[in-house]
C-alpha cells in the first residue's frame, strides 16, 4: 500500500466540520466500520473526514462535545496534512530531499521528526526478511507507481528491472550514526507505502489519548485503529472480499485493536488480461504473486501494516514464518485459488460472513 500517492489535499471549513458533526463512517477500500444507526445516540458521535496519503481518511469519535471535537479534528487534520507534505515520495518534501541526499553516498542529517519513521520502517524491514523493503522506491517508479503512470498497454523494461535487481537495495546498505544516515547503494530511495499509513494513526491515537479522547476509531482508506468501544457495544469492522464487493469477515473489537489490509485490488492495471497490482516482491522486481488479500490485527498499527505487505510478499507459502518473525499471532491470509489461510488467534475472533463458501485453513501452533 503507497500512502504517500499523489492526490489533492483538503480542508473543510470549521462550519463545515460542525455540520457534519454526526454520523457513520463511510466504506472504506479494504475494511469499513459498521456503525449501527438505529436508534437514539446516548451520547453524541462526532464523525470528520480528510483527504491526505492519497485516501480518504475518516475519524469517528464518541461521546465528546462536538465543538471539543471538531478542535480536536482541525488539529488531527493539519497534521495529517503536514506529513502527507513530508512523508511524500516524489512530491518535493523532507523525503524527497533526503532520498536525493542519499543518493549521492554521503553522510546526510536526518531532520528529528523524520528519523523515528525511518528507523522503525528499518527495523520492521530486517524483521521481515526484507519482504517489506522500505527503500524499494526507484523500483516503484519503474512501475508506475509513483506519480505519472505507465503508458496503457505497457510494463517496464525487463532489462531495466533487471539493473535495479543487480543492485537490490535494502535497508542493509543504509548506515545510521545518531542523525545521520549514509547509503553504500546507488538504489537506495525511501517509499514509506505499506508503513506509513499504520505509524501515522498510532501516532493520531496519542495524539487524541493526550487529549483525554479514549473512544475513537480512525479510517485510512480501509486501514484501521480503533480505542474504546462505540458506547455499550464494541467497535465493529469488516473486512472486505478481494474479489467482489461484499464482505469477508467481520470483527469486534474493545480497547487498543488496529485491522491492516494489503490487497491486490487496491492499485493495479492490466496489460493483455494480466493484473499487475502495486505489491511488489523485491526479490524478482515484480509484483507480488500468490496472494490476493492479508489482513493483519495487532495493537501496533504501523507493524501491523508493515507485516501485512511482507505476508503479502511472502505468500501462502512462508507467510506463517514471517508472522512468527514479526510477531504476529493474528493474521488472515486470502491465496490466488480463493483458499483463505488464518491463524488460530485470528480464528478465534473472526466472524466470517455467511455468504462465504471457501476453504478455510486453520495454520500455526495453537
Amino acid at each position: 500500500m503507497n500512502p504517500v500517492a499523489g492526490a489533492r489535499m483538503y480542508r473543510r471549513s470549521a462550519a463545515d466540520r460542525r455540520s457534519r458533526a454526526a454520523g457513520t463512517a463511510l466504506l472504506g477500500l479494504l475494511l469499513v466500520l459498521l456503525i449501527s444507526a438505529c436508534g437514539r445516540q446516548r451520547e453524541p458521535v462526532f464523525h470528520d473526514e480528510y483527504l491526505a496519503f492519497g485516501t480518504l481518511i475518516d475519524l469517528t469519535l464518541y461521546g465528546v462535545d462536538p465543538a471539543r471535537a471538531a478542535q480536536v479534528s482541525d488539529v488531527i487534520d493539519r497534521q495529517f496534512q503536514r506529513w502527507h507534505h513530508d512523508w511524500h515520495a516524489w512530491e518535493p518534501g523532507k523525503l524527497t530531499r533526503l532520498n536525493a541526499a542519499l543518493d549521492t553516498l554521503q553522510p546526510v542529517t536526518v531532520d528529528a521528526d523524520l528519523r523515528p519513521l525511518l528507523l522503525e520502517a528499518n527495523r520492521l524491514a530486517r524483521l521481515s526478511d526484507n519482504l517489506y523493503d522500505p527503500v524499494i522506491g526507484k523500483l516503484l517508479a519503474l512501475w508506475g507507481f509513483q506519480g505519472d503512470p505507465l503508458p496503457p498497454g505497457t510494463t517496464p523494461d525487463p532489462a531495466a528491472i533487471a539493473a535495479w535487481l543487480a543492485q537490490a537495495p535494502t535497508v542493509e546498505d543504509i548506515r545510521v550514526n545518531g542523525d545521520r544516515f549514509q547509503s553504500r547503494n546507488a538504489g537506495v530511495a525511501y517509499d514509506l507505502g505499506g508503513f506509513a499509513k499504520g505509524y501515522a494513526l498510532d501516532r493520531v491515537v496519542e495524539m487524541l489519548r493526550a487529549r483525554g479522547i479514549g473512544n475513537a476509531i480512525i479510517n485510512a482508506g480501509g486501514n484501521l485503529k480503533a480505542i474504546g468501544a462505540h458506547g455499550a457495544r464494541p467497535w465493529h469492522i469488516g473486512i472486505r472480499s478481494p474479489r467482489g464487493s461484499g464482505l469477508l469477515a467481520s470483527i469486534d473489537t474493545n480497547g487498543d485493536t488496529s485491522v491492516l489490509t494489503s490487497g491486490d485490488y487496491e492499485r493495479l492495471f492490466e496489460v493483455n488480461g494480466k493484473r499487475y497490482p502495486h505489491i511488489l516482491d523485491p526479490r524478482t522486481g515484480y509484483p507480488a504473486t500468490g496472494t490476493e488479500a492479508v489482513t493483519v490485527v495487532h495493537e501496533n498499527a504501523g507493524l501491523a501494516d508493515a507485516a501485512s505487505t511482507a505476508l503479502f510478499v511472502a505468500g501462502p507459502e512462508r507467510w506463517l514464518e514471517i508472522a512468527r518473525r514479526m510477531g504476529i499471532d493474528r493474521a488472515l491470509l486470502v491465496d490466488s485459488h480463493g483458499v483463505i489461510h488464518m491463524t488460530p488467534a485470528m480464528r478465534a475472533i473472526i466472524h466470517m460472513d455467511p455468504a462465504v463458501h471457501a476453504q478455510i485453513r486453520v495454520e500455526g501452533p495453537d
